[in-house]
């Protein structure tokens, strides 16, 4: 009995560090880490938290606001835990806010107001995610923007020419993590919506996350500095990526994609660490 007890906490806590978007967090911080790995920045200890609660509150905004505008009064328990646990997060945000540079919390502005955009209707009742054909690319864009650009700004690098094309990379790479996603809800995503996958067919969109990870690696090669480790890991997670997608099913498992998918980022600096840690 005690063991079942055991396994039913265990299960509810990691239910809520998925429904929380804490793993999300995780995964954005990882990408961050990353991007200051690659180009050896020097950010704020502010910003890390920064980055991380201001991705749980994004995120629980854009997957709780429309079902608490419309059924506030008849939240389910653990929603209106999230809530709460949102309502902290976006009170350390502000906190951590106060210790950046306004560069660096107005380019965080310009993705987070994206990202209100992609959940809240502003144009005839439709929002940027109801906009066939969109969706993935404002994903895309404002994981790239905030996992690359932000970073370059909150360590006053100059950009350049090789973080343009980490940008393009994160982009591609976003797209490839997000596909799953698309694939899980064919059966539940409007028509118009247009997703790759309702576009292109599973056949068409495999080949398409094919050509995107490929890309994404081989642009490395036109780098001013290019980083051996980095590239090495690099190419380990464009490959994950593209077999993520292509075992990715309409029918998968619950947590495919919300848990497994949304590793890859953690997976990929795991990986660069342990590269970095014994080959340099």
């Amino acid at each position: 009995m005690l063991i079942f007890d055991i396994m039913g906490i265990l299960k509810r806590i990691f239910e809520f560090y998925i429904n929380s978007s804490i793993h999300v967090a995780l995964a954005v911080v990882s990408l961050v880490v990353i991007t200051v790995f690659e180009f050896n920045l020097q950010v704020p200890n502010a910003y890390w938290y920064f980055v991380f609660f201001a991705t749980i509150t994004g995120y629980n905004f854009v997957k709780y606001a429309p079902i608490a505008g419309l059924h506030h009064r008849s939240l389910a328990k653990s929603l209106r835990i999230i809530q709460v646990f949102s309502f902290i997060c976006f009170g350390a945000l502000l906190y951590f806010s106060y210790h950046l540079s306004i560069k660096t919390l107005v380019a965080t502005g310009f993705f987070g107001i994206l990202t209100i955009l992609y959940a809240i209707p502003f144009a005839k009742k439709k929002s940027l995610r109801t906009i066939k054909g969109l969706k993935i690319f404002i994903v895309a864009i404002v994981w790239a923007g905030f996992t690359v650009l932000v970073p370059v700004l909150a360590s006053n690098m100059t950009f350049s020419i090789d973080v343009c094309i980490t940008f393009i990379q994160r982009f591609f790479l976003v797209i490839v993590f997000t596909i799953p996603f698309e694939i899980r809800d064919l059966p539940y995503d409007d028509s118009i919506l247009k997703t790759l996958p309702q576009k292109l067919d599973i056949l068409g969109t495999n080949t398409l996350v094919a050509a995107l990870s490929t890309i994404a690696f081989i642009v490395e090669g036109f780098k001013k500095d290019i980083s051996l480790l980095y590239a090495i890991s690099l190419l380990f997670i464009c490959l994950q990526a593209a077999f993520a997608v292509f075992f990715a099913k309409k029918e998968q498992s619950k947590y495919y994609a919300s848990f497994w998918v949304e590793a890859l980022p953690i997976l990929w600096l795991a990986v660069f660490c342990l590269l970095r840690y014994f080959l340099s």
